[in-house]
């Protein structure tokens, strides 16, 4: 059974934080991915528009919960030692990371499979939005992160 962990959090989160609570001795490979705030807007309707900052908002019980749900899903199928699963809400400041993906393998292709699995997952599944905040205004952007 793997050791997973995740959390929405409203507080700055920590790459190197995930990285130390996923190495583990008998894991030859570990997979990142860090999402950050870009200054590239998104949304169509802003398109030429510096992004200064990103809010996020989530489900407050439900987006935690399905979190959890994909990071198990993902040690279960790749059979993964480790996995932290961490997402951002509240107001990103440019160049901040907004959600963090951390898993741990006996061997590197199931971590970096299932590494990009799972955050193409919560993308798509999770209850978290996120807003783009502009120098004159703001936007919306579909729905995940």
């Amino acid at each position: 059974m793997a050791d997973v962990t995740s959390a929405v959090l409203e507080e700055d989160l920590e790459p190197g934080r995930a990285v130390e609570r996923v190495t583990h001795p008998s894991c030859g490979g570990i997979a990142v991915f860090v999402g950050t705030v870009r200054k590239t807007a998104a949304a169509p309707e802003a398109s030429g528009k510096n992004v200064v900052a990103l809010e996020y908002e989530a489900h407050p019980s439900l987006a935690a919960e399905r979190l959890h749900e994909v990071a198990s899903e993902a040690a279960r199928r790749w059979d993964l030692i480790k996995v932290v699963t961490e997402h951002r809400i509240g107001r990103c400041d440019l160049g901040a990371p907004t959600v963090v993906v951390a898993c741990a393998a006996p061997h590197r292709q199931a971590a970096l499979d299932a590494c990009r699995w799972i955050i193409d997952t919560i993308k798509a599944t999770v209850p978290i939005w996120k807003k783009e905040i502009y120098e004159d205004g703001s936007a919306w952007i579909g729905t995940g992160s």
